[in-house]
């Protein structure tokens, strides 16, 4: 039995993650930080025939990082793959100047600081896999490839202070974790989902949020994916 965990994954790109995990045989635990729309959520993957459950887990409150934790390990005994998806914006079009100091610490609240909260919680039972995986889902904006690229069509989204730096900072984290992990059946890298329409950039992106948990999704799975890499959408590895 294959065990999944996925955050934020009541709604977008994570939703749409859980789904296709499901449908090739995963467990998966649907993880929000909300009981209603968690719930929700879970109920109509199972409505499918999917094995879905919900899991409250709100990544920047300790207690539901621990208690999920604790969960995992009481119902299944080990964890085989952790989708750090959840993630939130706050620039709203404001240039970097004018991005309240607040604003910036609540994106890496969630961002980067729970990403290493759930990662660190999941580090035991992820161990008891035999090939377990941590997949950060992050974004070329946030690499620096991306950000120094004069000439990127994208240009218009490099004063993204909070979202851009964040996923910067949490790709840092992603090779941090890899070279402490290298000697360990566990994998960790970054996905990039693609510029998917959701509600954290005012539905937008050019591709939907079922085509980015599709990507997400396969790009999680695959069989001989090394440790410590960026891929993109199309499954190619991206420069940091």
């Amino acid at each position: 039995m294959n065990i999944a965990l996925i955050t934020g994954a009541n709604k977008g790109i994570g939703y749409a993650t859980a789904r296709v995990l499901a449908k090739s045989g995963y467990v998966v635990l649907v993880g929000a930080r909300d009981p209603e729309r968690g719930r929700k959520a879970a109920e109509e993957l199972a409505g499918e025939g999917l094995d879905a459950r919900f899991v409250r887990l709100d990544v920047t409150d300790p207690d539901t990082v621990e208690a999920a934790a604790a969960r995992v390990e009481r119902e299944f005994g080990h964890l085989d793959l952790l989708i750090n998806n959840a993630a939130i914006s706050r620039d709203h079009e404001r240039t970097p100047s004018r991005l309240p100091v607040a604003a910036l610490r609540e994106v890496y609240e969630t961002n980067v600081i729970g990403v290493v909260a759930v990662t660190n919680a999941m580090l035991p039972l992820l161990r008891r896999s035999e090939a377990g995986r941590v997949v950060n889902v992050s974004s070329g904006l946030g690499t620096f490839a991306f950000l120094a690229d004069e000439e990127s069509e994208w240009r218009q989204y490099a004063t993204l202070l909070g979202y851009n730096s964040s996923k910067a900072a949490l790709n840092a984290v992603t090779l941090i974790y890899a070279e402490e992990l290298r000697d360990t059946p566990i994998k960790v890298y970054a996905v990039a989902p693609g510029f998917c329409a959701t509600d954290l950039n005012g539905f937008i992106g050019t591709l939907t949020a079922d085509e980015g948990g599709e990507h997400v999704a396969r790009q999680a799975t695959l069989p001989d994916v090394p440790t410590g890499v960026f891929l993109s959408e199309q499954g190619g590895t991206n420069p940091w």
